[in-house]
């Protein structure tokens, strides 16, 4: 079967709004049901609770393919609202889809049974049921390379490198929505422990080949330090975590590498974990947050696991607290000039 490229890119991926609906009702009737229902429920009242403790530090853990699945709007409601102080991500989620989006390209509807072979023949790239334009994504990667080439030699850590790429997305931006972007003017700090992980990897291999001893570097020690100077510096934390993988257990390590250093800090206080994951196999993504009570990572009492997919949790649960309102007497930490 012979495709057409226009024809296949020709349906944008469209973001949904929580500003648009309440879901305070239907979450509501969900307390008084059973299994995934009212666990969504009860880690609704749990994010609810760390947006109310003006003590508590939000960190939202970003794992798959959010944005290209229509949440990145999501993302940016919680920043703009003060509902989250930090971020830890995949690379992919802020490279190739947001910033990749923030440079005015999109990702479209597509279909799971797509003859993959055709696809790659007309350069398009397929996430399950999304098609994006690997032409497009080859100039998100030399952007990338771009804003390397104009730092002076170093080791940055990945939160350094995406605060210049909210910088450059706020001149050069040319679509008006980017969580990026919108982290850069709010102060929120970005960490991708597996940066190179991306379309910025590839620009970065780039650069160093192309400057050689010139070049710089992207330095996930430096982000762990950083990121745990946050948590001695927060009284209280509270996790997000959408999906699990490497920023799931990046920032949970956090206490641990406190106590490593001498430090006392408290484990955090509340987690919350939308997930598919199972944990029958010992992996890192289905491990349960009571599991991490052991290692010292999450205290008891305000933790929640929910298993399901995340295009259909999360938007309920950010439609909940959004429209609770709490986040209106919360205050942003501004926690990017934690290390100016």
């Amino acid at each position: 079967m012979k495709y057409n490229k226009k024809a296949l890119l020709s349906r944008k991926i469209k973001h949904i709004d929580i500003k648009k609906f309440n879901s305070i009702p239907l979450i509501d009737s969900f307390d008084d049901m059973a299994f995934q229902s009212r666990n969504l429920a009860r880690a609704c009242k749990i994010y609810d609770e760390m947006l109310k403790n003006k003590k508590c530090t939000v960190i939202l853990c970003l794992a798959g393919s959010l944005v290209s699945a229509g949440m990145k709007k999501i993302i940016i409601d919680l920043i703009e609202n003060n509902m989250v102080d930090v971020i830890v991500s995949t690379g992919a989620i802020v490279v190739d889809q947001d910033f990749f989006e923030g440079l005015g390209f999109n990702h479209y509807r597509g279909f799971a049974n797509a003859d993959d072979e055709e696809l790659r023949k007309l350069m398009i790239d397929r996430i399950y049921d999304t098609f994006i334009d690997e032409e497009d994504l080859r100039v998100c990667d030399m952007t990338t390379k771009k804003i390397a080439d104009s730092m002076p030699t170093g080791a940055y850590s990945s939160r350094e490198f995406i605060y210049l790429m909210g910088e450059y997305l706020d001149y050069n931006c040319k679509n008006a929505e980017s969580f990026v972007q919108t982290a850069y003017k709010k102060e929120v700090p970005i960490f991708c422990p597996a940066f190179s992980d991306s379309s910025a990897g590839f620009g970065l291999v780039f650069h160093q080949t192309e400057k050689k001893k010139e070049s710089i570097s992207i330095d996930s020690v430096k982000d762990f330090r950083e990121l745990t100077e946050l948590k001695v510096k927060s009284d209280e934390s509270g996790l997000l975590m959408i999906g699990g993988g490497v920023p799931k257990n990046f920032v949970q390590d956090t206490v641990v590498a406190a106590d490593i250093i001498g430090v006392d800090a408290p484990m955090h206080k509340y987690a919350i974990q939308l997930t598919v994951a199972d944990e029958r196999d010992g992996a890192l993504s289905g491990s349960t947050l009571k599991e991490a009570n052991s290692w010292g990572k999450v205290d008891s009492g305000f933790e929640q696991m929910v298993y399901g997919e995340a295009t259909l949790t999360f938007p309920l649960l950010a439609s909940y607290v959004y429209h609770k309102g709490s986040w209106k007497n919360r205050n942003g930490k501004k926690l990017n000039e934690f290390f100016s």
